[in-house]
C-alpha cells in the first residue's frame, strides 16, 4: 500500500500565545493541513503547557482544520474526554500513561475522535503489536518529550523505516507521524524513510514568513 499524502502539522507550542488565534489562522493560510497540540502535565513530562480550554477557544475562534492532540499526561482518560468535548479531531497518547490501553483507545473512538499511540525514542515498536491494526495513527517521537526546539535524534530514522514496513504489510491506512526537530534539512530524509505526517514547531513559528517556512518544508518531501 502506498504512503498517504503528506501533512504538515504546526505545533502551537512554538506560537505566540498572546495572539494565538491569529497565529493559527496564519499558518493555515500558509498551507498547514493540521494544527498540533502538545499537552504536557509536569508529571509524565517535565513541563506544563496547554489544556482543553485552549482547544475550545480556537474552535470557537473559527478554526476548522483538524486539531491533532498529543497527550503527554498521566492518567490519560479524563483528558481524552475533555479534549474530545473541546473539539479535537485526533488524539494520541503514550501507552505507558494508561492503565488499559485498549480501553483508552476505544474511549477516543467512542467520543468521535481518531485514536493513536505515541512511541518515545527509547520505547520498542513491539509495544504497538496488540493495537496497531486498529489505530488511525502512530506518532514516533524523534526527541524526548518535554520541550520544543530540540534536535532530531538520527537513530529514529531507522525506526520510521521499520514501522513503515510493518504498516505496509498490514495493508492499513495508518498515518505515521513524526515529532521533534523536524527542519528543512532533514524532512526529506524523514519523508523518504516513510513518515507522512510532520509536526513542526520552531521550524515554522520562529520564521518571519510562515508561507515560505511551510513551502520550504514541503519542497523537501521525497
Amino acid at each position: 500500500m502506498s504512503k498517504q499524502s503528506n501533512i504538515i502539522a504546526p505545533s502551537i507550542l512554538s506560537a505566540n500565545f498572546a495572539i494565538l488565534g491569529k497565529e493559527v489562522k496564519e499558518v493555515i493560510l500558509a498551507g498547514a493541513e493540521w494544527i498540533h497540540f502538545d499537552v504536557m502535565d509536569n508529571h509524565f513530562v517535565p513541563n506544563l503547557t496547554i489544556g482543553p480550554m485552549v482547544c475550545k477557544a480556537l474552535v470557537d475562534f473559527g478554526i476548522t482544520k483538524p486539531i491533532d492532540v498529543h497527550l503527554m499526561v498521566q492518567p490519560v482518560d479524563d483528558l481524552i474526554k475533555m479534549f474530545a468535548d473541546a473539539g479535537a479531531t485526533s488524539i494520541t497518547f503514550h501507552p505507558e500513561t494508561s492503565n488499559d490501553v485498549e480501553k483508552s483507545l476505544q474511549l477516543i473512538t467512542d467520543l468521535g475522535c481518531k485514536p493513536g499511540l505515541v512511541i518515545n525514542p527509547d520505547v520498542s515498536l513491539d509495544v504497538l503489536d496488540p493495537y496497531l491494526a486498529d489505530l488511525y495513527m502512530v506518532l514516533l517521537m524523534s526527541v524526548f518529550p518535554g520541550f520544543g526546539g530540540q534536535v532530531y535524534i538520527p537513530e529514529v530514522t531507522k525506526k520510521i523505516s521499520e514501522l513503515r514496513k510493518t504498516i505496509d504489510n498490514l495493508e492499513k491506512n495508518i498515518r505515521l507521524e513524526i515529532d521533534g526537530g523536524v527542519k528543512e534539512d532533514n524532512i526529506g530524509e524523514i519523508s523518504a524513510a516513510g513518515a507522512d505526517t510532520f509536526v513542526a514547531g520552531s521550524a515554522i513559528f520562529n520564521k518571519s514568513n510562515y508561507s515560505d517556512a511551510i513551502q520550504n518544508l514541503k519542497s523537501n518531501f521525497s
